[in-house]
Parts: structure tokens; sequence; C-alpha cells
């Protein structure tokens, strides 16, 4: 399944890729001005509109035998797509594996198990108000559908380019890190000097 996200998300097959991209731009796109129930059942009844004549055509050649009676859709029909049991069982503990992971993450920062983690969850939820001002959840999606098909085919045009800024960008922070750790480490106070241990006293030689 991931392998197959890939491909599409790098474009390794063209045609499949630029239909399934189409089809979510769309669909989203239609989502602004129609509700899903409408969506789904128009684009249901579009696929019906071409499948329907097409099984009637095929039919009447039959009858009037000009055709050998073959179903012009047996190949969609014979395809197996069942799940096993396997299958079902890994799929359902790999859901339930990111469902325990993600409860388990939202507990320990609401509930302040690391302070830094906290804070930097706030000020994402806060930034987060900002962008729901500008824009609803339907348009952040679609973004993000357009990035994902988008960013990977720049990266393999521009593949050299792209690796020069990354590593740019990381001297760069790497070196302001520096400077951070540089700048706190004198800044901390010295650690302060315990009282000097008193010298025991020797033992006095007695006198004979």
């Amino acid at each position: 399944m991931a392998s197959k996200v890939l491909d599409l998300l790098y474009w390794r097959d063209v045609g499949t890729t630029g239909l399934v991209f189409t089809g979510l731009v769309v669909g989203l796109a239609c989502l602004f001005q129609l509700s899903a129930i409408t969506i789904l059942s128009n684009l249901g009844l579009g696929i019906m509109a071409f499948t329907l004549p097409v099984r009637f055509l095929y039919k009447a050649l039959t009858l009037v035998r000009i055709s050998d009676g073959s179903h012009p859709f047996q190949s969609y029909l014979d395809e197996d797509r069942t799940l096993t049991d396997e299958d079902t069982v890994r799929m359902a503990e790999q859901i339930v594996l990111l469902i325990a992971t993600a409860v388990t993450e939202i507990k320990r920062l609401f509930f302040i198990d690391s302070i830094m983690d906290s804070v930097k969850f706030v000020v994402f939820l806060y930034l987060l108000t900002y962008v729901g001002v500008q824009a609803n959840g339907l348009t952040l999606v679609m973004t993000g559908v357009i990035c994902a098909f988008s960013l990977p085919l720049l990266y393999r045009l521009q593949q050299g380019r792209i690796d020069k800024i990354v590593k740019a960008i990381k001297k760069l922070v790497d070196k302001i890190t520096e400077i951070v750790d540089l700048v706190v480490s004198l800044a901390k106070p010295s650690p302060a000097q315990g009282p000097s241990p008193t010298p025991t006293p020797k033992n006095k030689q007695k006198t004979k």
C-alpha cells in the first residue's frame, strides 16, 4: 500500500497519477459548492450513465449475432479485491496501534509530561486559531493534496539545487545553535566553590 502511494506522489505512472490528482482536486473544489452526498450521488450517476448503455449495446450486438456475448466489464468483475484474514488482522492492528499512539501523545501533551513539548503544543494550537480564521479545513485539505503531489515532483526535478539549499540551511542552523549554546554557557553563573578543607593536625611526637 505504501509503495503504491509513493508511486502516485512521485509521478512514476504519469497517467494514473494525473487521473488521481485531477479527481482529488476537482472533487475537493466541488465540495466548496455542493455537499458530499450530492457529489457522490452525481458521480455514481455519471458512472452508471456510461456503463449501462455500454452493457445494453453489447447485449444488443449479441442478440443480432454480431458479438460473441462477452461482458464488456468482465475483467473488472473478475478482479479479486477481497481481504484475507491475515490482511484484515494486520490492518486492524495498525489502526489500533495508531489510535493508541495518538491518544498517548495527546494525553502526554495535555497533562504536561514534558514542559517544553507542551509549550510547543500550545504555540501550535495558538497558530492554528489564526489559520482557522483565514481558511477552513477544506481549503487546508486541498492545499495539502496539491503540495503532496507537487513537492515530490519538484524535488525530483531540482534535486541538486534543493540538496545544496538544505545543506546550507542546516549549516546555518548548526552555527546558530552553537552560538546560542555558547551564550547560555557563558551566562550561567559559575558553581560556588565550597569551603577549603581544613588540614588535619599532625600527631605531635611524644617527648621522651
